[in-house]
């Protein structure tokens, strides 16, 4: 993964000319006045870990995997949120550990979290260093130093058991080498966020994660039937059964936990048989009012289709809806079906990236299924014998004012999933600076959220191009996804923090949750803290001061300040 932006730099790729002139033209877009830094350029802190406090990290896992060279701390500074993107093109590696550890077995990362405690060494779990809302960037505060545990030699598949369709892995497990362990045998997990080529299953759990197909096949804490936790204050096994009345569910207190708690080391998870089929579309509705409407209906009525996404006008007139269309060239001329534009984007937990576009031209979201104004939605329908729930699906959104536009618009979609998050990189060089935003609310009060953020955001930064989606359903409400591109200014970091600040409190104020599936991080807290009030702050520290009394655990992250 490249250390200052998204995935393979061979496949990174500058915006052509017709999108830049668009950038300048629409939004006011500059080039960056100085270019963006080389990695043996970022400045990174002094080791300040004692040398026998190294030493005693490696002798329990060797001292081939204690790592403090330049390029092993940088790769392991931030995550991939924009503003973590710029400060490391800037070259700014102050939030850098003092030292890589990898651990290779849950005994090594149970001695691991000893030795730290004693030491006061802080402590981050690094998976995929996808995280989009400041978790991997600690309060060095009162510490002897930070180490970032790295997962990654955590990586087998532990057990396949398929009368109780479960599999057991390691959190070290990338995405893609976990469907592809799974397709050996006729399985799937289903979880396919934007982030799905580089997060890690432990990521997935520790923030919630939840992916494209959420529709058909859940939230991926839906996933988890058990786990394993290794904490400074011993081992958590978890999950004895499907559902048990025995207590609260702890695996609920782990899912989500951002390794504050502690060090996920094992997960047991539902799996699915691959499908044999797939189909995907595309659908007109006039308004976003009318598509969410229809959506509404779906998830309340059903059938549900796998997966389903609804852009809003603005969304669907960039052709953000459908990346691989604005990304394969990066701009179609003037008189092209969606203009020209970029989009990069992150729909995980673990979390990658941000979204963003371009400009946009004459038509509508793509050519050939065209959608012209209004509102592009997306249905997948994914398994063995798909027909009967596509039809009655298609029944109902032609009902609900519909218009079908045939698979390109959905195949379009399926294409480019993955490949947007590239895109955001070549719009930060080009001077734009472009993030994501979640939140989820009810149906009833989904319309107040969505006009809450957009004019926060127009609040704070002018004339922003502002996007959004809906692309996690349930029978009682949905989540939106907004993408915000706006010229980068003077200092872009202070200028997205105060956007940031601005959506975090319109959102709370609007009764939305503060985050659907990007976690909580840092960026999030104090309106976390807002969120579940004095009682459940209470409550976090306390679960925090039993499982690590000393604190050493991704200190600043998720739980909120006493």
């Amino acid at each position: 993964m490249s250390w200052s932006g998204w995935g393979d730099p061979a496949k990174a790729r500058e915006l052509p000319e017709p999108v830049l002139a668009l950038l300048r033209d629409l939004l006011g877009v500059r080039a960056p006045g100085t270019p963006a830094a080389a990695l043996e350029e970022v400045a990174l802190p002094p080791v300040v870990l004692p040398e026998p406090v190294l030493n005693a990290l490696a002798k329990v896992v060797g001292e081939q995997n204690v790592r403090t060279g330049h390029e092993d701390r940088v790769r392991h500074t931030r995550g991939k949120s924009t503003p973590d993107l710029l400060r490391m093109r800037a070259g700014d590696g102050s939030a850098a550990p003092d030292a890589v550890v990898l651990p290779g077995s849950h005994e090594e990362v149970a001695e691991l979290l000893r030795v730290c405690s004693r030491e006061r060494v802080a402590v981050v779990p690094f998976g995929g260093g996808t995280s989009v809302v400041g978790g991997l960037a600690p309060d060095r505060t009162g510490f002897a130093g930070v180490v970032a545990l790295d997962l990654g030699r955590l990586d087998r598949l532990i057990s396949v058991d398929e009368e109780s369709m479960v599999a057991a892995f390691e959190p070290g497990v990338r995405a893609p080498d976990a469907e592809r362990l799974l397709a050996a045998r006729g399985l799937t997990l289903g979880h396919f966020p934007q982030s799905f080529e580089y997060a890690t299953l432990g990521g997935f759990a520790a923030a919630r994660s939840s992916g494209q197909a959420s529709a058909g096949y859940g939230r991926f804490d839906d996933m988890v039937v058990g786990l394993t936790l290794a904490t400074p204050a011993g081992t958590l096994e978890l999950g004895r059964a499907p559902k048990s009345a025995a207590g609260p569910d702890l695996r609920q207190l782990v899912l989500g936990s951002e390794g504050a708690f502690g060090v996920i080391t094992a997960l047991r998870l539902r799996v699915r048989r691959a499908p044999a089929e797939r189909r995907y579309e595309g659908w007109r509705f006039a308004t976003f009012a009318q598509g969410s409407a229809a959506v509404r209906a779906l998830a309340q009525e059903g059938p549900l289709p796998t997966v389903l996404r609804l852009s809003d006008e603005t969304e669907t007139m960039i052709g953000l809806a459908k990346p691989d269309e604005i990304g394969s060239d990066g701009a179609r001329g003037p008189d092209g079906a969606g203009g020209s534009g970029a989009a990069a984007g992150s729909d995980g937990a673990g979390g990658s990236g941000a979204e963003g576009s371009g400009g946009a031209g004459s038509g509508g979201a793509g050519s050939g299924g065209a959608v012209g104004s209004g509102c592009l939605l997306v249905a997948g329908y994914e398994g063995v014998r798909v027909g009967s729930r596509h039809a009655a699906a298609s029944a109902l959104l032609a009902r609900m004012g519909g218009e079908p536009l045939g698979p390109e618009p959905g195949e379009a979609w399926e294409r480019g999933r993955f490949s947007a998050p590239y895109l955001r990189d070549s719009l930060l060089a080009a001077g734009a600076t472009v993030e994501t935003l979640e939140t989820a609310g009810f149906w009833a009060s989904l319309p107040r959220l969505y006009d809450a953020v957009r004019l926060a955001l127009l609040g704070a930064l002018g004339s922003p191009l502002v996007m959004c989606h809906i692309s996690h359903v349930y029978e009682t409400g949905a989540s939106l996804y907004f993408t915000v591109v706006t010229p980068q200014d003077a200092d872009p970091v202070a200028q997205w923090e105060r956007a940031k600040a601005a959506v975090n409190a319109a959102v709370v104020e609007a009764g939305g949750t503060i985050t659907h599936h990007h976690g909580v991080g840092r960026d999030h807290l104090d309106a976390y803290a807002r969120e579940i009030g004095p009682v459940g702050t209470g409550v976090l520290r306390a679960v925090k001061a039993e499982l690590d009394p000393a604190g050493i655990l991704n200190p600043g992250v998720l739980v909120p300040r006493a």
